[in-house]
């Protein structure tokens, strides 16, 4: 079985998330099918059929979470090796290509979110990265091509 390997920030956001999902998602889903309902004759009634799609596709989401929080484990940062690269690492890195320094950590995919500078890692960079120490380079494959990040730093936020 493959863990879902959180921050409790992450955890708590998910969760709370999942809770709005389940009551005020569900409570407009039904009421969208009743109004819908109410236009009728529901075998040509678009809306009818709209609302039900909606109601389908959160349902999958509320699965997908489900799956997602029952495999979650939070991991307690302060008691994370900052010797080398691993999940909930925060990585200052050089790429080497354009000589510019970057800093990414590193997540389980549930949390990722590239605004954030948060890359899952099951990411190709996030591959790379992992298990490599301050001076080493990792050469990372990319939709742009092979790119060198220099590792920095290691720390924790």
């Amino acid at each position: 079985m493959a863990y879902n390997y959180m921050t409790k920030e992450g955890y708590d956001k998910l969760k709370a998330e999942l809770q709005e999902l389940k009551s005020k998602g569900r409570s407009e889903a039904a009421k969208a099918i009743a109004e819908a309902r109410e236009k009728g004759d529901l075998s040509e009634n678009a809306e009818y059929d709209a609302a039900k799609d909606a109601q389908g596709m959160l349902e999958a989401k509320i699965s997908e979470l489900d799956k997602i929080m029952s495999d979650a484990r939070i991991l307690d940062e302060s008691q994370l090796d900052t010797s080398k690269v691993t999940i909930l690492s925060t990585v200052r890195l050089l790429n080497k290509k354009v000589n510019k320094e970057i800093s990414y950590t590193l997540v389980s995919k549930a949390e990722a979110n590239l605004k954030e500078k948060k890359i899952s890692v099951d990411s190709p960079i996030g591959q790379g990265l992992l298990g490599k120490k301050v001076g080493e380079v990792a050469a990372i494959s990319t939709p742009g091509g092979q790119i060198e990040f220099e590792i920095l730093e290691i720390y924790i936020k």
